[in-house]
């Protein structure tokens, strides 16, 4: 049964004020996590996720830490069930929290790394320039042919292929509002504009990418114990040396999450378990790959069901 398990770790999007509040309150060992968090940031991480404001934990460099620290703390509350994934994956920020899973990086300096991820992805575009939107009903084919014709309006790039149907696109405002005509002329059932201010995972991001990858380098990784399916390319890495790079390649590239899935069903998980605050890609995993069995861990009571059907 065991040897079918894969994880996976949210995204930005999924934070919300009180994440994790809890299942530290059921757990007090977690507040060690958070402790160790602000240490590096500077700041109370657990008061920023328990206690808000909403305005200060959506802030691109507090919403990744956050999500890091909540995702890991959740995690922690796993390890003593001994369970061994076959493969983790993490949508974009996600696999940070998943790289600490696999044993490829210190829970510290992941800490470290987001903060400034989420610093350099906001000074990489000025404020209110870009837009991202999700659209429905439409193949990525359709999606691609949008964005190449409104590239001449400026950028606009795939962002997320998230499960069949939804695609979301980012980029400079002009030319995502012109991907998003383009689309509805081809058939796309409706474009939802996203409450996301940077247009990650498009070529905007690539100077963001560059001066991250000075930081990547200064830090110590490891080969993973399980592999990670990878959002640049959906393939599984597990060396140390793979992974610097991949996290460079991810910030200017589509997050190609709909093949992330169905690799990992290929090499056998048959049970995911989203680690971590919401349950947005559980809800993606059960358009992707319908017959999987889904759980999560973000509370105590989804926390005891998934301890009692992972070892029962």
């Amino acid at each position: 049964m065991k040897s079918g398990i894969g994880l996976v770790f949210p995204g930005q999007g999924s934070q919300s004020v009180g994440m994790g509040k809890s299942l530290c309150e059921a757990h007090p060992a977690l507040k060690q996590v958070y402790e160790e968090a602000s240490s590096v940031l500077g700041y109370d991480s657990a008061t920023l996720c328990f206690e808000g404001p909403a305005e200060r934990l959506n802030l691109t460099e507090h919403t990744q830490p956050a999500l890091l620290v909540s995702s890991v703390a959740a995690l922690k509350l796993l390890e003593p069930a001994g369970i061994q994934p076959i493969a983790v994956a993490g949508h974009s920020l996600g696999e940070y929290s998943a790289l600490v899973a696999a044993g490829g990086v210190s829970f510290r300096d992941a800490v470290g790394l987001v903060q400034k991820r989420g610093r350099y992805m906001s000074e990489a575009v000025a404020p209110g320039t870009g837009l991202v939107a999700a659209l429905l009903g439409v193949t990525p084919d359709v999606v691609n042919d949008v964005c190449r014709a409104a590239s001449t309006v400026g950028v606009v790039a795939a962002a997320n292929f998230n499960s069949p149907g939804q695609v979301v696109i980012a980029g400079e405002k002009a030319a995502v509002e012109r991907a998003v005509e383009l689309a509805k002329e081809k058939g796309c059932k409706k474009a939802i504009p996203l409450p996301v201010s940077v247009p990650v995972h498009t070529p905007l991001m690539q100077r963001a990418a560059d001066r991250l990858a000075k930081d990547l380098a200064a830090v110590h990784w490891s080969d993973l114990r399980a592999p990670l399916i990878n959002n640049a390319e959906a393939r599984a890495i597990s060396r140390a040396g793979e992974i610097q790079a991949s996290l460079v390649r991810q910030l200017p590239s589509s997050v190609l999450w709909e093949d992330t899935i169905k690799t990992m069903g290929k090499m056998g998980v048959t049970t995911f378990v989203e680690v971590g605050p919401g349950t947005v890609l559980t809800g993606l995993i059960k358009r992707i790959l319908p017959d999987a069995r889904l759980l999560n861990v973000n509370d105590p009571k989804s926390l005891e069901t998934t301890l009692n059907s992972v070892n029962g």
